[in-house]
C-alpha cells in the first residue's frame, strides 16, 4: 500500500511543520501591533522578513510605539537577538553545514528551528528539522504578519485571541518528550522558575537569556560533581 504524504514525513519534519503552523499564526499579533505603533503595512512586512526574530521585532515596535528613536529601537532589538548568535554556534557544531548555506541558515536561526534541530538524535534529522522549522516559520510568520497588518485595528487587542499561547504550547510539545529522567526535569523546573521570576523585572526576551545562563551553570556544576565522584 503506498504511503500517504504524512506517512513519508520523518519525525523531524512533522515536528517542524507542527511548530511552524503553531508559531506562525502568532505573526497576526505582530502585524496588528506594528501598524498600531505607527509603521506602514509594507514597513511591517519588511521588518518581519529581514529581522525575523519575534522577541526583537516586538521590542522594536514597542520602542517606536512608545515614542523612542530608531536607534533605541535597534539597540533593544539587537540586545534581544544575542541569543541567536549562541544558537548559531551550537547549530554549526551539530549540523556542520557547507559554507555556502551558512548565510541562509543564519537568517533562519531562531528559537524554533534551533529547538527542533537539537531535539533530534542524529545529524540527518537535525538538518531536516532545522530547515523545516526555519523555512516553515519564516513563511507562516510573514504570511500572518501581512494578515495582521492589513487587519490592523479591526482585530482589537491581539492578546484577546490567545495567539501567544500557541507559541508556548508548541515549545512545550517539543520539550515534553525529553523529560524522561530526573536531571532534565529538575533543569526544566529551574529554568521555568527563573523565567517566571524575571519576566516582570526585565524587558521581553531577556528572561530566556537569564534562564539559559542559569541552566548552563546548573549543568556545569552537576558535570563537575559527576567527574569528582568518578
Amino acid at each position: 500500500m503506498p504511503k500517504t504524504l504524512a506517512g513519508k514525513l520523518t519525525p523531524a519534519t512533522r515536528m517542524g511543520l507542527s511548530i511552524a503552523i503553531a508559531v506562525g499564526v502568532y505573526g497576526i499579533s505582530f502585524g496588528a501591533l506594528s501598524v498600531t505603533a505607527g509603521l506602514t503595512v509594507w514597513e511591517t512586512c519588511l521588518l518581519s522578513a529581514l529581522m525575523f526574530t519575534g522577541g526583537s521585532q516586538f521590542a522594536f515596535i514597542g520602542v517606536i510605539g512608545g515614542g523612542g528613536t530608531g536607534a533605541a529601537a535597534w539597540a533593544a532589538a539587537t540586545l534581544l537577538s544575542v541569543r541567536n548568535g549562541i544558537y548559531g554556534m551550537q547549530l554549526k557544531a551539530l549540523i556542520r553545514p557547507p559554507s555556502r548555506l551558512i548565510p541562509v541558515m543564519a537568517q533562519l536561526t531562531i528559537d524554533e528551528s534551533t529547538a527542533t534541530a537539537t531535539a533530534q538524535d542524529d545529524r540527518d534529522e537535525r538538518v531536516r528539522g532545522f530547515w523545516t522549522a526555519g523555512l516553515g516559520v519564516w513563511l507562516t510568520w510573514n504570511a500572518f504578519t501581512l494578515v495582521g497588518a492589513l487587519a490592523g485595528d479591526a482585530l482589537g487587542d491581539p492578546k484577546q485571541w490567545g495567539l501567544d499561547g500557541a507559541a508556548v504550547a508548541a515549545f512545550l510539545g517539543l520539550l515534553w518528550p525529553r523529560l524522561t529522567a530526573k536531571d532534565p526535569i529538575a533543569t526544566a523546573i529551574v529554568a521555568a522558575l527563573v523565567t517566571i521570576i524575571t519576566v516582570p523585572l526585565v524587558p521581553p526576551g531577556i528572561p530566556v537569556l537569564i534562564a539559559a545562563a542559569v541552566t548552563a551553570a546548573v549543568w556545569a556544576i552537576r558535570r563537575r560533581r559527576t567527574a569528582v565522584a568518578k
